[in-house]
């Protein structure tokens, strides 16, 4: 996978810098000023999804996943051991409002950076761009992209606009089914009800990997969007974001990135665009 060396180092750099310059405070400590930092008590509250297999699932008292897995480190690097942290639910529509009303410091949970976005909040990271692509059983040969669509059943969750886009600006004559959730969709790929499944290519491929589907489904590998995986943090985060960024720089660096995609996707063929990954962390606003 390609390296962003000097970037991400000159990044790790310049945040210790930053750390020094704090007077070696307790890591997440407010600093002053307008920053909102990671809270600097005895736990961190992280916001996760809780039902996607391969990037954030509970089980119990286990919470899985790359989303969980990159929480643990960058929690690590900011001094917080894994018994420190609160996971909370937080599911899309809602992520700004925690991050907003204090419920959670961070939030780790496919949460793409945009404009719009950080109008109300921070943004740390990415340390991830997916695309989406699309989720076949393992012995299709005949749909390789979304062009080939044309009169195939296609599922999404209800509400989404992946599917919506695929027959606007791909394959004008497919057949849209919804379905309450990706498991649903699975369930129905697997029976034969629906020819293909859209969403991010790494939710896909965790789908994929989940020890219920293992060796049915691949991704096709043909990503048609991007979307940077961003940490939410809280508006005017900037000595957070800055922290923050400096442990996926080094995550990216020690090989630990590439080690959690491969954990979270074995079995499934999928390979992340190497074109936009490992990506580099944005400068912090």
């Amino acid at each position: 996978m390609r390296k962003h060396t000097m970037g991400l180092l000159a990044i790790a750099a310049a945040s210790s810098l930053v750390l020094s310059a704090c007077g070696g405070g307790e890591v997440g400590e407010p600093t002053g000023g307008d920053d909102t930092a990671a809270g600097g008590g005895e736990t961190i509250r992280i916001g996760i999804k809780y039902d996607q297999p391969g990037l954030g699932l509970q089980e119990g008292d286990t919470f899985t996943g790359f989303d969980t897995d990159v929480a643990r480190y960058v929690a690590d690097k900011l001094g917080y051991a894994e018994d420190q942290i609160e996971w909370v639910e937080t599911i899309s529509a809602n992520r700004e409002t925690a991050l907003q009303n204090d419920e959670v410091d961070m939030i780790f949970a496919t949460y793409s950076i945009n404009d719009e976005r950080k109008e109300l909040i921070d943004f740390a990271g990415p340390y991830f761009v997916a695309g989406q692509d699309l989720l076949v059983s393992v012995d299709n040969t005949d749909i390789t992209g979304p062009e080939d669509l044309e009169g195939k059943n296609l599922c999404s969750v209800t509400g989404s606009t992946s599917a919506e886009n695929i027959k606007k600006d791909y394959a004008e004559g497919v057949q849209l089914v919804e379905r309450p959730g990706y498991a649903d969709c699975a369930t129905a790929l697997a029976s034969g009800a629906v020819d293909a499944v859209t969403t991010d290519d790494i939710i896909l491929a965790g789908l994929a990997a989940a020890e219920e589907n293992a060796g049915k489904f691949k991704v096709v590998g043909n990503p048609f969007s991007e979307e940077r995986y961003g940490v939410g943090l809280p508006d005017g985060s900037t000595d957070t974001c800055e922290e923050v960024n400096a442990a996926i720089a080094e995550m990216i660096e020690d090989g630990t990135w590439e080690e959690l995609v491969t954990s979270n996707t074995e079995g499934t063929g999928y390979v992340p665009n190497d074109e936009l990954n490992p990506p580099t962390p944005d400068e912090c606003e």
